[in-house]
Order: structure tokens, then C-alpha cells, then sequence
């Protein structure tokens, strides 16, 4: 399946622009270009009877398009969805794979997606979303589950949190193909509000041991492993930053607009940075070695940002980070082309 021609200007919103590239043999990645808000990628899996598929992507349209190119490339009706984690960009089409489809996903998926439910189709309530639901997996797992597929080894492993709770990567060993979900993106800033910064780069290390020839993150073009670097020295530098604000006394916020616009400005998305300090200043040590750090950073807290807000930081409040997030982005919503 082909989408939009080289040359032909950026995705119009609710536009099905998509590639189905075969990475292996039986391995596809489900490309939407350029992958940034709620623009995430899928995989297929084919084996005689049917197909693995995973995620399911974000819109009615989405889904339906997922769907026909699964169906046009695979041998048999069977269908098993993995959702690499609860958001709707990856879990709204579920229920349109039919009921008999099995949904496999992390045990905590569940209460995630009760959770949450449809909040992403008020975010932007511009998209046409569709007819979208929320539809919760068959079956769960802890730590690990491995598939067989037509005898392809497939190996489900939970690395969270990292962007959510229950992240799960999608790794067939013998084709070195690595499905990261959004524990990994490609050409755009990493999201950890609603996971961990540590542990995200926790999982990049799992990850890296893997060895992967080639990554298909949830967002952004198929890679090599070198994405893995790129995500993890974002990360140790909003971990940097949080630290310098923190001793300022500035809020995420502030430290976003007085730090954050320095570096990595190639990457897509750039206003998730504001979320990401905000996760990153709820898990800094309240300790001595706090200040010692900052030191050694070569910062010292000073301007009119200077306040003391406290010992610790609360759990972010996802939403007030979103809408720091449009105020860092001038007041404009982030683009979401789904």
C-alpha cells in the first residue's frame, strides 16, 4: 500500500497517507508519515493462518486502511492485536478487527484504558475521529509472553514504565525487527508525562541488549539502533535541565522557556518538552546531593524565576501539563494530523 508521492506537500489532517513495507520476510511496518501527534505506526506479522497485528492506530479512517492492508497481504482470516500500550493513537481501531479478534496486551493496560477512556478525542476535538471505542484486551501478561505465529518466535516484553505504565515492545529474535511503540521515536521528541524518564531510559538499555537490526518506533520512519542514542541523550538532557530549574526554583514551565529551546530542535513535537520536565522534576531526589548536582552542573539559582516552591514535587497533573504545553507552543495547540 502507497501513500502520498515524495514531493507532494505535508499530510493534509485526516488525510490516509501510508506505506506498508515489508522489512523481512512476513515482517511489515505500517508507516504514516510524519508521524507526529496521534500519527503513530503499526506492524504486521503474517503466519499461514493469519496475522499478528500491532496497534491499531488512531481514527475510524486509520483503522479501516490498517485493515485492508492486512487483509490484502494476508493468507488467512485469523487476527491477534498487540497494543504496545493504552493510548487511543494505538488502541482505538481495536474493535474494528472484528470480535473475534484477540487483543493481547500488559496487565496494566487495563486499568489504564478504563482510565482514560476516550480523553484523547477532547483534546482535539477538530479530528474526525470516527467511530472510536475503547476496547480492552483478551489477554494480559506480566513481564514477558511469547508467541509462536506459524512458528515464528515472537517474543512480547514489557519494559515500563517508560512512556506509559505498560509499555510492551514486539521483538521477533530471528528477524532482528524491533517494535518499540513510543518507548522509542524517530524524529520526534520523546513523551514520558504519563511514564518515567529513568525508567525510559532503563528500557533503552534493556532494548539495546537486543541488538535490533532495525527499529520501527511508534512514531516516525524505521531506523537502526541509533535512534536508541538519540532518545536516551534527549533525555539525560531534559534530566539535566529539570535539575537546573529545580535549583532556580523555576517550574517546569519556566525552565522549559528559559532551557528547553537549546537543543534538539530538529525533532518534532518540540513543546513536549514542557510535559517531560514536569515528570522529570516529579522524580528528583529531595536529598543533599540534589544541590551538589546542580553544582556540579555549573548552575546557580538566580533571575526572577527564583522562588521556593517546597521540599518535593507532586505527581504531575496531566492535563495543567498539556495546557503548559500549548502555552509554550505560543498559545497554539500542537499540530495533530490524525
Amino acid at each position: 500500500m502507497s501513500g502520498a508521492a515524495a514531493g507532494l506537500g505535508p499530510p493534509v489532517p485526516g488525510e490516509v497517507t501510508a506505506e506498508l513495507t515489508e522489512l523481512a520476510s512476513g515482517v511489515y511496518a505500517y508507516l504514516q508519515s510524519p508521524g507526529g501527534w496521534c500519527l503513530s505506526n503499526a506492524g504486521v506479522l503474517l503466519d499461514a493462518d493469519g496475522a499478528v497485528v500491532i496497534d491499531t492506530l488512531a481514527t475510524e479512517r486509520r483503522a479501516r486502511a490498517l485493515r485492508a492492508a492486512v487483509d490484502r497481504v494476508s493468507s488467512g482470516p485469523r487476527r491477534l492485536l498487540v497494543n504496545t500500550h493504552h493510548h487511543g493513537d494505538h488502541t482505538f481501531g481495536n474493535h474494528l478487527f472484528g470480535p473475534q479478534a484477540q487483543i493481547v496486551a500488559h496487565e496494566l493496560a487495563v486499568g489504564e484504558l478504563a482510565a482514560t477512556g476516550l480523553a484523547l478525542t477532547h483534546l482535539w476535538s477538530e479530528v474526525d475521529w470516527g467511530d472510536v471505542r475503547v476496547t480492552p484486551p483478551t489477554i494480559t501478561f506480566g513481564d514477558r509472553l511469547t508467541l509462536w505465529p506459524g512458528g515464528r518466535r515472537v517474543e512480547l516484553l514489557h519494559v515500563g514504565p517508560a512512556h506509559t505504565t505498560n509499555d510492551v515492545v514486539v521483538w521477533p529474535p530471528d528477524e532482528r525487527v524491533l517494535f518499540a511503540g513510543d518507548v522509542a521515536l524517530s524524529g520526534c521528541a520523546p513523551f514520558v508525562l504519563m511514564g518515567s524518564v529513568a525508567g525510559t531510559l532503563r528500557a533503552i538499555e534493556e532494548l539495546r541488549r537486543l541488538e535490533p537490526a532495525t527499529v520501527v518506533c511508534g512514531h516516525g520512519p524505521p531506523t537502526g539502533s541509533e535512534v536508541l542514542d538519540t532518545n536516551a541523550a534527549y533525555l539525560r538532557w531534559v534530566q539535566e535541565i529539570a535539575v537546573q530549574g529545580d535549583a532556580a526554583g523555576w517550574t517546569p514551565l519556566e525552565t522549559a522557556s528559559r532551557l528547553g529551546r537549546s537543543a534538539f530542535g530538529e525533532l518534532l513535537d518540540a513543546e513536549r518538552v514542557v510535559g517531560n520536565l514536569h515528570r522529570a522534576f516529579a522524580e528528583l531526589p529531595r536529598d543533599r546531593e540534589l544541590g551538589h548536582r546542580a553544582q556540579e552542573l555549573g548552575h546557580r539559582a538566580q533571575g526572577p524565576g527564583h522562588r521556593d516552591r517546597g521540599p518535593g514535587h507532586p505527581e504531575p497533573d496531566v492535563l495543567a501539563a498539556f495546557a503548559e504545553m500549548v502555552t509554550y507552543n505560543g498559545g497554539r495547540l500542537p499540530t495533530c494530523l490524525a
